[in-house]
């Protein structure tokens, strides 16, 4: 265990160390035992003191100077002139607010321990006409692999045997399934949302795409700097006015116990309290409307962002396919066709086809049940509905079953990438069905919204077709179109937008994970997004609204703004208050305990942050 984390172990008991040795001396001197008290006041002081000059040691050596000199200061002059009851009370004032700062990282951020939970362990391996289910570090490329339904494929490889209907929109973006045929490159990390399927490893799990993805994350998460205590930026001009003030005191009156009570009402508790319990307010305010925020350092961070970057496929839209329109020919009804198509489609476990169903019945079509029922893996199924002979699939599919084919009755102002579906009655063409990922209700309003709190310059980066990705920022304010982007380009996209100011990544899947690690604040679409954008994020949405992402900007924005507010105002009661001990109007246990009615009222004042 390192020392900084065994001193953030050590916090919780020193707490009640010091708060019960406060008390226990405050006992022994109302009964008259006044050494009694002064050595219990130090035994639970030095301990304190200890931990606080092992902090700044640990501090020093990284370079940064911090506001824990002054505490330091104030507990060992106090100590040194027999101040101790003011020296316990400093070491209880310090240590509550440490802890309470780490209790707020500790509240805010859940453990995760896996950096991807979808990762799979094992894979299933055809040996000697049999099925052997072996580590995925034993598959080597020229393995022959069964990946069935619901399977994430495992390794890199190509498709030996049947059709594999993929659904890669955690890997490039394509919110639609997509079907590889005998021969076709098949990358690690996709889900198969078809049939099983046998696949031929070129590659071992370590060198796939999947695993590339896990390194991406990692580096960029190592490469990112950690953010200072906002309290630290200001430690050594309140260091220096804090020495200065005392020794002027001290040097003035000729009595050291002055500068005693300047350091000890100098304790910056108001700084050390104000921004921890602000932070983790807001923390718990945006818990409430489902945003998981990791940690103060997070929030803090937040406030801040000056450039959007936002991926497409399921966070710009909604990554789900959805019947945007229906073309019927040959007097057919539009929610006929829908019915008739959904009726025959209940009786098959492809993706599209339950989408179909779902819309038919969202739309409450009554649906007959098909009978006679042959599927075709990855193009069509055909059966008889209502004692009629339905065709419905892809295009090529459904024209080798009718008669005759007109597709030029196909919608030609279809959006560039939607899927077309066409129903076939007795042989004759009756329609087509046009599916296709839709941009989010409101998506608009919020980013107008956030330009107007300060987001300077907005960018949609993503990984399908550059057609797809105009198509869809189309009325959308957005300042660039990045496309066709694998996950390192993207961070690139993400540094290039650095030189505008900090930086907000938004996304959802597998490969927009290293770009999230790599932006100042990464935020990621927890409710339906992959495991590996929550791990590597700083923000993650518990519910599936986009929305969601102005109002952790507003939440992060006001309670650090409140921070500042109780920073400021604490300081300056402070100030005026070591003004009147370095003139010898507060005594060092009268300081203490005025700077204890000061921490208060700050935290009052940082508990807004919770409210709206």
């Amino acid at each position: 265990m390192t020392t900084s984390r065994a001193l953030a172990t050590a916090r919780p008991f020193l707490v009640g160390l010091v708060a019960a040795g406060l008390a226990a001396g405050l006992g022994a001197r109302l009964e008259g035992l006044n050494d009694w008290a002064s050595v219990i006041w130090v035994a639970v002081t030095v301990p304190v003191l200890a931990a606080l000059l092992a902090e700044i040691v640990i501090s020093l050596r990284r370079g940064d100077v911090g506001l824990d000199i002054v505490a330091a200061l104030s507990m060992t002059a106090a100590l040194a002139f027999g101040e101790a009851l003011a020296a316990s009370i400093v070491a209880l004032m310090y240590s509550g607010g440490q802890y309470l700062e780490s209790f707020a990282e500790r509240t805010a951020r859940r453990e995760m321990t896996a950096l991807l939970s979808r990762v799979p362990r094992t894979a299933v391996r055809h040996r000697d006409g049999q099925l052997e289910e072996v580590a995925l570090d034993l598959v080597m490329p020229g393995d022959r692999l069964l990946i069935r339904r619901g399977d994430v494929v495992p390794v890199d490889g190509t498709v030996a045997k049947g059709v594999a209907v993929l659904d890669q929109s955690a890997l490039t973006g394509e919110s639609l399934p997509v079907q590889f045929r005998v021969g076709d490159l098949v990358l690690s990390g996709s889900t198969n949302a078809g049939e099983a399927f046998d696949l031929a490893a070129t590659r071992r799990a370590a060198e796939s795409t999947y695993a590339g993805i896990v390194r991406l994350v990692e580096t960029a998460q190592r490469a990112r700097a950690p953010m200072s205590r906002l309290a630290d930026r200001y430690a050594l001009l309140f260091l220096a006015v804090t020495v200065v003030l005392a020794a002027g005191a001290w040097w003035l009156s000729s009595d050291p116990i002055r500068a005693v009570a300047v350091l000890v009402v100098a304790t910056p508790c108001p700084l050390i309290l104000a921004v921890p319990v602000a932070l983790v307010a807001g923390l718990s305010r945006a818990a409430k409307v489902g945003i998981l925020i990791k940690g103060g350092k997070a929030i803090e961070a937040l406030a801040g962002i000056r450039s959007l970057v936002v991926d497409k496929t399921g966070t710009l839209t909604i990554g789900q396919a959805k019947l945007v329109a229906t073309r019927a020919v040959q007097g057919t009804m539009h929610d006929d066709l829908l019915r008739i198509a959904a009726s025959l489609d209940q009786a098959s476990k492809h993706v599209v086809a339950q989408t179909i169903v779902a819309e038919a019945r969202g739309k409450k079509l009554p649906l007959a049940i098909p009978s006679d029922v042959v599927e075709t893996a990855g193009e069509g199924v055909v059966g008889v509905v209502e004692g009629r002979h339905v065709a419905v699939g892809g295009l090529h599919f459904v024209s080798a079953k009718v008669a005759k084919a007109d597709l030029s009755l196909l919608p030609s102002d279809r959006p560039p990438g939607a899927l077309a579906v066409a129903v076939a009655v007795d042989g004759q063409l009756a329609g087509f069905l046009i599916f296709a990922d839709e941009v989010r209700a409101g998506t608009e309003a919020m980013l107008r919204e956030m330009r107007k709190l300060g987001i300077e310059r907005m960018v949609l980066a993503t990984g399908d077709r550059h057609e797809v990705a105009r198509f869809i920022a189309t009325g959308l304010s957005f300042d660039l179109v990045r496309s066709e982007l694998t996950p390192d380009q993207k961070i690139m996209v993400v540094l290039s937008e650095r030189k505008n100011g900090p930086v907000m990544m938004i996304g959802d899947g597998v490969n927009d994970a290293p770009a999230l690690a790599a932006a100042d604040v990464g935020v990621a679409m927890g409710a339906k997004g992959a495991a590996a954008s929550a791990e590597a994020a700083d923000v993650v949405l518990l519910v599936d609204h986009l929305d969601r992402v102005l109002s952790a900007f507003k939440i992060a924005r006001r309670s650090r703004f409140i921070a500042l507010e109780s920073v400021v105002a604490g300081i300056g009661l402070s100030t005026l208050a070591m003004i009147a001990a370095a003139t010898g109007y507060l005594a060092p246990v009268e300081g203490a305990l005025l700077q204890e009615v000061i921490d208060v009222g700050v935290i009052f004042n940082a508990l807004r942050a919770l409210r709206g």
